[in-house]
C-alpha cells in the first residue's frame, strides 16, 4: 500500500449529525425561548382582564350619569344620596361591581359623583369607601355637574 492510502484508512470518517451536547444545549435553548413567551402569553392575558376591568367601570359611572342627567330637577332632587348599588354585569347570580353616586345641591346646581368598586369592596363601610376611593382600589371616578 501506498503511504497516502495508509493515511485515509487511519483517520476517521466524519459523522453526519449533532453530538448529544448540541442536542442538549438546543433544547434548552428552545425551553428558555418558550418559557419566555408562556410568560409573555399570561402577562397578556392580566393586562387584557385589568382593562376590561376599568372599561366596564368607567362604562357603569358614565351610565348612571347619563340617567341622572335625563332626570328633571324635582326627580334629581328626589334622589337619596348617597345610592350604594350593587351590580351584576354578567348576570351570573355573583356581584360584579360597587356603584356609589353621590348628589350635593349648592347654589343651583348639582354635583354629581359616580364611583365604581370591585366587588371585593361589597362589605367595606360607605364612609370609608368614599373618604379613600384610592386606598379602597375605585376602579373609576367620574365627576360632574347638573344645572337645571
Amino acid at each position: 500500500m501506498r503511504k497516502d492510502m495508509k493515511t485515509f484508512h487511519l483517520t476517521k470518517k466524519k459523522r453526519e449529525g449533532f453530538t448529544l451536547i448540541e442536542v442538549l444545549v438546543g433544547i434548552f435553548l428552545v425551553g428558555a425561548a418558550l418559557i419566555g413567551l408562556a410568560q409573555m402569553f399570561t402577562y397578556g392575558v392580566l393586562n387584557n382582564y385589568r382593562a376590561d376591568n376599568l372599561t366596564n367601570a368607567t362604562f357603569l359611572a358614565q351610565q348612571q350619569i347619563d340617567n341622572i342627567r335625563n332626570l328633571t330637577g324635582d326627580e334629581i332632587s328626589a334622589l337619596s344620596s348617597p345610592l350604594d348599588e350593587t351590580l351584576d354585569t354578567n348576570k351570573d347570580g355573583t356581584p360584579d361591581f360597587r356603584r356609589i353616586t353621590q348628589i350635593e345641591f349648592t347654589s343651583n346646581v348639582w354635583n354629581i359623583r359616580v364611583m365604581v368598586f370591585p366587588a371585593s369592596q361589597l362589605g367595606e363601610d360607605l364612609n370609608s369607601l368614599t373618604s379613600n376611593p384610592i386606598q379602597n382600589e375605585v376602579r373609576a371616578d367620574v365627576s360632574t355637574t347638573i344645572g337645571r
